[in-house]
Order: structure tokens, then C-alpha cells, then sequence
């Protein structure tokens, strides 16, 4: 312990007279010259940061808004009128549409073009003359459970907002007016929010581990020299490229397989639908993660470069998603910044084949953005690295 306390002391001393003797300002000044020379640095320290603290803040709302509500009107009476008047005025839900049953409006939220339905029945108006309870469906896409449950909270206050001013018109005298909803959760039963986290997270995953790996891969063999040996080779600089995304692309396939096995096995995740459509979509993304990390690659000249461009590049790919926060929770203004997010449409994919059985019919919108996410991703990291080796 002595000896410590020594050692220590000693090493205090000897820094406090190279600080008095002014060798460690000048190598600090140095060091920071140097730092800001390299301007390409500097911007990823800063400009970045700040993107993404924009983004968080603004992605990031608990908030769920502008709900789309699919109506089934059976009464068309005055009465169900000022039930569906309740729901759109609440600001909480949009009402897109209205349908003739309730199948239809099943079908649209299977669709993905509502994420509820509000179903009035044809006696509702005699009810409410009556006196009777007068009850109405709520149909929810519990695919996602907590904008499910938000959604469910929204209608249960709209309801208890209706029947106080329900009762404010009614005479003492008579018989109070009461008027329930009675949710009925589509996919989900169970609202387990893990079913959600994983169905996304999956594309998250095979995005994230492409962009690395391709990245980490070529910048490793630009370090040690080995692209240009490649290029004294008969070999032009496009077949170079194939030939180093082919291997990865199978090799990251199987973290698909891996992936649906741990979300079938330790989360129960269903499986109704087409596992082909699956498998591709997955192929699709990781396309999509080895142009990134190709594109990364050939802006970067050493792995910690590459390594910090895609930390930045990596974390609003996985906000902008709807994989963790719902895509409703975000402000207007950036939700069209998440259709160029393959992350998203596999997502949709994967949630539409697992939990909801969808099929090509319903997901080809999706699975066309993915190919052109692709297609376009694997373009532009190709023709970089022509650029720069060809």
C-alpha cells in the first residue's frame, strides 16, 4: 500500500513538472491541429450527433394520433351519426372510409389500410330511443399491442365523453341512455408486445449485420492492400464486387432461418402465412444492408471510420422503421422519410406473413420497395467502388 501511495505520488509530481516545464500544452495544441485538419472527421462529430438528437426527439412520441378508422354504419340514423361525429372529432382517429360490413372493414385492416374499425349495429338507434345500452364494435389490429391498447384507451374515453353528454340531455325523469364498446383484438389476443418487437426487429437485425460485415470486409483487405492486387487481376472491378457480396449474402441468409427459429421457439411467434414471401423479403434486406455497408466501406479508409459512420448511419435506419416506435407516433413531416426505409417494408412484410397471413396480393406494394431498395442500394455502393478502384 506504501509503495502504491509512492508510485502514485511520484506520478503526480512528474506530470506537474512536465506541465510546468510546458512539453504537454505544445503536444496538446499539436494533437488538436491535427484533429481539425481532418475536416471529414470533424463533420461526422458533429453534424451526426445533431441529426440524430432531431430525429429522437421528434420519433421518439408516446403519443399515437391520426389512427385510421374504418366505419361500419348498419343504423344510418342520427344517432349513429353522433357516435361516428365522437370518433373523428376526437382528433385521436382519421376516418378514411366507411364500409358496408364487417368484413369488409376486417379485410381493410388485414389490408393495412385501417388499424381499427368501429362497427354500429342496425338496432343501435331503437336502443337509444328505448333507453336500452346501446353497444358498438371496436375492431383492432393488435399486430402492434401498444398502439392497440392506446387505441382501445382513446375509444373507451370517447364513449365516456359521449354518454356524460348523453346524460346532460336527458330528462331527470327518464331513464338514463348508456352506450358500451365491445373490443374485439385481430392477430393478437393476447396483446403480447413481443410478437410486434420481433416480427420487426428481424429486418433491424439482417440490415444492421450486412452493413457491418460488408463493411468491416472491404475496409479491412483497403487497409492490408489486398483490392489492389485484386485490380492487377484480369478481373474488372464489377466482378470484384459481385464476388465479394455473393459470399455474404449466403451467409447472412441464414440468419433468417436463425432469426424466425428463435422468434418461433422462445417467443411462439405464429406462422400463417407463405414462408417463401418471407425468405425473400429477408434476401431483399439483406441486399439492401450489404450496399450500405458497401457504400460506408468506400467512403472510409481504416475499420474505426467505418466503424463510426455507421454508427451513425445504423441508428435512425432502425428509429425510422415503425419497428420500435409506431409510425403514427411520428410528426407528419417525417413519415415519408420512412418509405425509403427497407427496415419498414420488410416490417410490414413480416408482421402481414407471420401474424396476419397475409399474401402477395395484399404485401406486393411492400416487396417492390424492397427490391427497388435493393436494387438501388447495390447500385450506388457498386458504382462507388468502380469509382474509386475501377
Amino acid at each position: 500500500m506504501e509503495a502504491d501511495a509512492t508510485n502514485a505520488g511520484v506520478g503526480v509530481r512528474t506530470l506537474g513538472g512536465r506541465l510546468a516545464e510546458g512539453r504537454l500544452v505544445p503536444l496538446f495544441l499539436k494533437e488538436l491541429t491535427q484533429l481539425g485538419r481532418n475536416r471529414r472527421l470533424v463533420v461526422m462529430l458533429v453534424v451526426p450527433p445533431t441529426i440524430q438528437l432531431l430525429l429522437f426527439g421528434f420519433a421518439l412520441n408516446p403519443e399515437v394520433t391520426g389512427l385510421r378508422l374504418a366505419v361500419v354504419d348498419q343504423s344510418r340514423t342520427p344517432e349513429s351519426r353522433q357516435v361516428v361525429s365522437a370518433f373523428a372529432s376526437s382528433g385521436s382517429f382519421v376516418i378514411p372510409a366507411q364500409f358496408a360490413s364487417a368484413e369488409q372493414a376486417g379485410a381493410s385492416i388485414s389490408n393495412g389500410d385501417a388499424d381499427a374499425a368501429l362497427v354500429i349495429p342496425f338496432d343501435f338507434a331503437e336502443r337509444r330511443v328505448r333507453g336500452d345500452t346501446a353497444t358498438v364494435q371496436l375492431l383492432l389490429d393488435a399486430t402492434n399491442a401498444n398502439t392497440a391498447a392506446i387505441a382501445g384507451g382513446y375509444a373507451a374515453r370517447i364513449v365516456e365523453s359521449l354518454n356524460r353528454s348523453l346524460l346532460a340531455e336527458v330528462p331527470r325523469a327518464a331513464r338514463p341512455i348508456g352506450l358500451t364498446t365491445t373490443v374485439t383484438l385481430l392477430y393478437n389476443p393476447g396483446l403480447l408486445n413481443s410478437w410486434f418487437i420481433t416480427t420487426g426487429l428481424i429486418g433491424t437485425l439482417l440490415v444492421l449485420v450486412g452493413s457491418l460485415v460488408a463493411s468491416g470486409s472491404l475496409v479491412v483487405e483497403k487497409e492490408t492492400g489486398t483490392i489492389e492486387q485484386l485490380l492487377m487481376t484480369p478481373a474488372s472491378a464489377t466482378e470484384i464486387i459481385v464476388a465479394k457480396m455473393a459470399p455474404l449474402l449466403l451467409l447472412l441468409t441464414a440468419d433468417i432461418v436463425i432469426a424466425l427459429s428463435v422468434a418461433r421457439i422462445v417467443f411462439d411467434v405464429p406462422v400463417r402465412g407463405s414462408l417463401a414471401l418471407f425468405g425473400v423479403a429477408g434476401i431483399l434486406c439483406v441486399l439492401s444492408g450489404i450496399g450500405i455497408g458497401t457504400f460506408i466501406a468506400t467512403f472510409t479508409k481504416s475499420q474505426q471510420q467505418a466503424q463510426l459512420m455507421g454508427f451513425f448511419v445504423n441508428p435512425p435506419i432502425a428509429l425510422l422503421s415503425g419497428v420500435v416506435t409506431p409510425i403514427e407516433a411520428m410528426p407528419e413531416w417525417i413519415r415519408p422519410f420512412t418509405l425509403v426505409n427497407p427496415v419498414r417494408h420488410f416490417a410490414t412484410i413480416s408482421r402481414g406473413v407471420l401474424l396476419k397471413g397475409a399474401g402477395l396480393d395484399v404485401l406486393y406494394p411492400h416487396l417492390l420497395a424492397l427490391v427497388a431498395a435493393a436494387v438501388l442500394l447495390v447500385g450506388i455502393s457498386a458504382w462507388r467502388f468502380r469509382k474509386q478502384f475501377g
